[in-house]
């Protein structure tokens, strides 16, 4: 192992010395670029290159997430010779949103998001200069990033999905969801509003986080929010939620279709998405005759939901994984 994945080990107990020393210099190498996703919406991205480089990741963050925060994983990716593009995703980040109350997490159809992220691949990826092309995607990108395969399965020599949202955790019952998300969708001023017990983003305490056990991580991440208004994401809408239950039945009903080499990481305490979609997803390629690697998915143990946020222990697990299977389709 590289000493570079070894530090992943060690990181946090110098996490300062770290974030204010080599990351921020890395952090200064980047291009901030900018295209036209549907219906005009801006789309901000970020990329990372080296002539040294002939392999590209393009990563794909979840709700609420700007490439912003992602600087840590660039910078350990693109250490072990990747080039790296980030999204931000319609609605969040740098990016343009559809509503003026800016904190509401919306999208008018799922696949505006599935659109936005093949002109980018149309723009930036399929064209360029590298020998291979992955990607990797968290959470809600995990779901955009499969639902792009089954239109492109020939996109990407290998793709790794960390907690993807196939199926997302609401503890009321189904059929009361259901309910509830049919009635508002038949009143505008309700779809477009905060879905129930969410509302405007607000710095949450650390102890009552569920999302990671890494707490300089976290206060890390709380940062960049506080300082930079901007970015803030609060609640999703009635309407987003339920486009995201519907994007997660796609993406289940599609799993055949998705041929690409695939390596699915769950977190073992998940609060945020059904890890049994992720059982059923791999169930269904493997029947298909092309199952996952692994034929299940890699469990990361105890860690929550922002796997590639976690404590180093399970931080380095995941990425470790990712790194392997990436090198193990480089041929």
């Amino acid at each position: 192992m590289s000493q570079h994945r070894e530090s992943w080990l060690r990181r946090e107990k110098t996490f300062a010395a770290f974030a204010m020393g080599p990351l921020a210099a890395f952090w200064q190498q980047r291009e901030e670029c900018e295209l036209a996703g549907v219906d005009g919406i801006p789309l901000r991205f970020v990329r990372f290159r080296s002539a040294r480089h002939d392999r590209v990741i393009l990563v794909s963050p979840g709700r609420i997430e700007s490439y912003v925060k992602y600087a840590e994983l660039a910078y350990d990716l693109f250490h072990c010779g990747f080039d790296v593009l980030i999204i931000d995703h319609r609605g969040q980040g740098r990016s343009g949103r559809m509503l003026s109350d800016t904190h509401r997490g919306h999208v008018v159809h799922f696949s505006d998001y599935v659109d936005d992220l093949e002109r980018l691949w149309q723009r930036e990826i399929a064209e360029g200069p590298w020998r291979k092309r992955y990607a990797l995607a968290h959470s809600m990108g995990g779901a955009i990033t499969t639902l792009f395969l089954q239109r492109n399965p020939q996109a990407f020599d290998a793709v790794a999905l960390c907690a993807p949202m196939f199926g997302i955790i609401i503890r009321l019952p189904d059929w009361m969801v259901r309910h509830l998300l049919d009635w508002a969708e038949g009143h505008q001023r309700v779809r477009e509003d905060y879905a129930i017990g969410t509302g405007r983003w607000r710095p949450l305490p650390f102890p009552l986080n569920v999302l990671t056990h890494s707490r300089v991580r976290y206060r890390r991440n709380l940062r960049f929010y506080a300082d930079e208004p901007g970015l803030r994401v609060g609640g999703p809408t009635w309407h987003w939620v339920r486009e995201g239950i519907l994007a997660g039945e796609q993406v289940l009903a599609g799993a055949a279709e998705v041929t690409t080499p695939m390596l699915l990481i769950q977190a073992e305490d998940d609060r945020v998405v059904d890890n049994r979609m992720h059982d059923r997803f791999c169930e269904l390629r493997a029947e298909a005759g092309h199952p996952c690697e692994g034929e299940k998915p890699l469990m990361i143990n105890g860690a929550w939901h922002e796997i590639l946020f976690e404590k180093d222990a399970m931080r380095a697990g995941a990425l470790n994984a990712i790194v392997d299977f990436f090198d193990n389709h480089n041929q």
